[in-house]
């Protein structure tokens, strides 16, 4: 009888991005709130609290997802805001704590 020896098959996880959100003087809370709800499907208890920590600290993180998924939510969040004519600044950055475990 022989045995089937299977080398470590390793999957590689995708590395992850953090989207950001800036504090600005003239973009409405409402607004943020509002941008957390709809584009990164907050429920509104937890879009406050991020809106708020943007709001104190001057940056908050709106979510983490794979580089694709995070560029979208980007542009989706600077076109609403275009719209509405505030200068809200969404930005990404490599997640520090690397790829999907």
């Amino acid at each position: 009888m022989q045995t089937e020896s299977r080398a470590d098959e390793r999957v590689e996880h995708p590395r992850l991005w953090r989207v950001l959100l800036h504090n600005d003087d003239f973009t409405t809370q409402e607004f943020v709130v509002w941008v957390l709800e709809t584009v990164f499907n907050m429920p509104p208890a937890e879009a406050f609290a991020v809106m708020m920590h943007v709001h104190q600290a001057g940056v908050g993180v709106a979510g983490v997802f794979t580089r694709d998924v995070a560029e979208t939510k980007v542009k989706a969040t600077q076109q609403l805001a275009e719209q509405q004519e505030y200068p809200l600044l969404v930005t990404l950055e490599p997640d520090p704590e690397g790829a999907r475990a």
